[in-house]
């Protein structure tokens, strides 16, 4: 399966990525490093406009304009998914009134063909009632999930359980398509809270969740929760009395009742505007969570974890930001599962040591079962009012999480029209569904939407913004502008798709090396009349973050190609490649880059993860796998004196043919001396992985060193036959094993087979 080619030949492959190479068929030139002020081309091809602008309220046009869907799962009393229902087994109503189904499809989440399905189900087809998807390939695309961390309302047993939790899911149940983020609702995970399927990346989110110590429990005597000061607050006879009671016995008796209960009410009301603050945080930042998530393709699943809050709290509007949470979960496809993060936990003890009052009616431990309850109704909103469930009551919340995974893979999605005769915004509709005849069987459907969302508060958090030094001397350029806003969207911007390789490699002569190629499909730029010439602008620019959000480096270049004709321009479909190499310090680091088309105005943006090792500190590690296609073409580029195959270019997409040849090159650094000849003893094992399952193991082969010289940079290269594989997404696994020290290193990375 595996083809060894001579170590010579491959360096030649490496030099090519350490060159800055745009790739055309024409003419390509790089001009000053300026970004061109934004202007009409002399002329555009009539047949390609500039894009139109959405409206920033595209939420209620689409309502208002296009079909309507919503998603939905039945089950029956085992908790089995109901396979085979149709069209006319549901019925669904809108404020009470029944409305059309246009749409019906039953879908598998996490495919390339849910995409497609759900864009239908929005009006883009008129077939409603096709017939179903063929058979859909695993790991076209795979699954977006977030862990939301209420860390407001956390005990330190309850961060332990849940960075365990989330660990677990990363180790053990990330698929290998899957996105995953983790977000808090405090902001102290920082600019780690990216969707990825990194694991270093997310297990460095994990480790930024430290115990918080908030608390709305004042300062004075007895302590008062906020459950209790919502009961004062809503005129409870008995915890009233209760606080008023030991109020004047812990002023000595010197104080009147009205007094007493004038301080008693005034500590509850400041009590419950401390809580309703950190509800006001903890709901904003998982509304902005699950709006942005509307960019985003297919249904998403968020794992709210939370010790719990309190809903009736008069001092806030939590009952109307849950609704608008609804409604946003709504028109992003978003599901919650609510993971109530106490566990099961004992009834308090009274002891000697308890800075409470006496409680000798047991007034106090009467409230603990309710506020138990109490604290569980945001949770359970959350949860089923978006088409999830509670998951309460437990502390291994492992199982919780590996169902929610399972039974949300398949749903049936139903698009209706909205009532052309009612269309005064601001109303939450309510959604039911059910299905006919049916009473035995669960659906699980979120509750409703806004037809037009309600305004948010700007906060502090929301004007806060990433600095992105794009162009310092051109910031108000329209160029400069679309760059700066593609590069700090929180996804990736996909108007004009790009394709992103982020590698690491430490060479004698250059060091420590980070470099970036990215790549623009040809067909996706305008050409136009410039200069007397048939040219496409691209404005390429990138920053290199380090894992706290930081700029560390960052580039800026304009990419001209020339086409010789108009009918060559208009029928080019190849690639423009741009590398961009840098020194790093050791450490994480994000690269984004942003790429404008100058005639027709899309602008695309990319991002990508990569860890720097500290080769200093001498311990075994290794370079990216720079991965290479060599195709039927390149054989005629063959040395008359060695008869090699020459050096092919680094692939930035990973994206191979199916009859061409991979080929990968990856350097060992600081492996062991044998005690015996003074050099390393490594052997090298290559695992192919699709749909985590290894469809391809080499054995364990020894890493020859003859010739080398550099013994502290050992290279392996290989080549891989792609004929006989199935088309789809893979992942290249690269093990080395020092076999004088003992030691082992691996590094992984997706290409796709097409």
């Amino acid at each position: 399966m595996l083809a060894r080619r001579t170590i010579n030949r491959l360096f030649h492959c490496l030099l090519l990525i350490c060159l800055l190479t745009v790739n055309s068929f024409a003419q390509t030139s790089a001009e000053p490093k300026q970004p061109k002020p934004e202007s009409k081309p002399e002329s555009k091809p009539e047949s390609k406009q500039e894009p139109k602008q959405e409206p920033k309220q595209d939420d209620v046009v689409r309502v208002f304009t296009e079909l309507v869907q919503t998603d939905v799962m039945v089950f029956d009393k085992s908790g089995n998914f109901v396979n085979g229902l149709t069209k006319d087994n549901f019925e669904i109503k809108i404020d009470g009134q029944v409305r059309p189904i246009q749409f019906f499809e039953q879908i598998s989440a996490g495919t390339s063909n849910e995409e497609a399905q759900l864009a239908a189900a929005r009006g883009a087809s008129q077939n409603a009632n096709g017939p179903t998807s063929t058979r859909i390939v695993p790991l076209d695309r795979g699954r977006t999930v977030f862990f939301y961390v209420d860390d407001f309302h956390m005990d330190p047993t309850a961060f332990v359980l849940t960075r365990r939790v989330i660990s677990d899911f990363i180790d053990k149940q990330m698929g290998q398509n899957d996105q995953v983020a983790v977000a808090s609702s405090t902001g102290q995970i920082g600019f780690l809270q990216q969707l990825t399927n990194d694991p270093l990346v997310l297990h460095a989110a994990i480790n930024r969740l430290n115990v918080r110590t908030y608390s709305v429990t004042d300062a004075d005597h007895p302590p008062m929760s906020e459950y209790e000061a919502m009961m004062i607050d809503n005129n409870d006879i008995d915890i009233n009395d209760y606080f008023i009671r030991e109020t004047i016995r812990a002023n000595g008796g010197m104080m009147t009742r009205d007094q007493a209960e004038s301080i008693v009410h005034g500590r509850a009301q400041s009590t419950l505007s401390q809580g309703a603050a950190f509800n006001v945080n903890l709901l904003s930042g998982l509304e902005r969570l699950v709006k942005i998530a509307k960019d985003l393709p297919g249904r998403k699943i968020l794992f709210f974890l939370s010790n719990g809050f309190l809903v009736q709290n008069r001092r806030s509007d939590t009952p109307t930001r849950i609704q608008r949470i609804t409604s946003a979960a709504a028109k992003s496809g978003v599901v919650i599962y609510s993971i109530d993060t106490k566990g099961l936990s004992a009834p308090k003890m009274a002891d000697a040591s308890n800075e409470g009052g006496f409680d000798l009616g047991g007034t106090l431990a009467r409230t603990e079962t309710g506020e138990r309850y109490a604290v569980q109704d945001g949770l359970n909103a959350l949860a089923r009012d978006t088409g999830g469930r509670p998951i309460f009551n437990t502390n291994d919340f492992k199982p919780g999480i590996r169902g929610a995974i399972q039974e949300t893979a398949v749903y049936y999605l139903l698009a209706w029209k909205p009532d052309p005769e009612n269309k005064k915004g601001g109303r939450f509709r309510n959604i039911q569904v059910n299905v006919i005849g049916r009473p035995n069987l669960t659906v699980r459907v979120r509750k409703g939407f806004f037809d037009v969302d309600p305004p948010t508060p700007v906060t502090a958090a929301d004007a806060k913004k990433d600095p992105v030094p794009v162009t310092p001397d051109d910031e108000n350029k329209v160029v400069a502008k679309k760059l700066r806003e593609a590069i700090s969207a929180a996804y990736p911007v996909t108007t004009l798709p790009l394709s992103l390789a982020v590698n690491y490699y430490d060479t004698a002569a250059k060091g420590a090396t980070v470099a970036a190629s990215i790549q623009i499909p040809g067909e996706f730029l305008e050409f136009g009349p410039r200069d007397g010439k048939i040219q496409a602008v691209a404005d390429v620019t990138g920053v290199y973050f380090d894992d706290k959000g930081q700029p560390k480096a960052n580039f800026y270049e304009r990419l001209i190609s020339t086409a010789p004709t108009s009918e060559m321009a208009a029928n080019y479909h190849g690639d423009i490649t741009y590398t961009y190499p840098t020194s790093l310090p050791p450490g994480l680091y994000q690269v984004r880059v942003a790429v404008r088309d100058d005639n027709s105005g899309r602008t695309g943006s990319v991002h990508g993860w990569i860890e720097v090792p500290d080769l200093t500190k001498g311990q075994f590690a290794m370079s990216s796998l720079l991965l290479g296609e060599r195709t039927e073409s390149t054989l005629t580029n063959v040395s008359n004196d060695s008869g090699e195959i020459g050096p092919v270019q680094l692939n930035p997409s990973r994206r191979f043919r199916s009859n061409s040849t991979l080929r990968f090159l990856v350097f060992a650094y600081n492996s062991t001396p044998s005690q015996t000849d003074h050099k390393p003893d490594l052997a090298v094992q290559v695992q192919l992985i699709r749909d985590d399952q290894p469809v391809v193991t080499t054995a364990l082969r020894k890493v020859s060193t003859d010739s080398l010289v550099d013994l502290a940079r050992i290279p392996y290269a290989a080549e891989i036959p792609l004929k006989g594989l199935q088309a789809g997404h893979y992942l290249l696994q690269i093990t080395f094993i020092d076999r004088t020290s003992k030691q082992s290193t691996s590094r992984k990375t997706k290409f796709e087979i097409y």
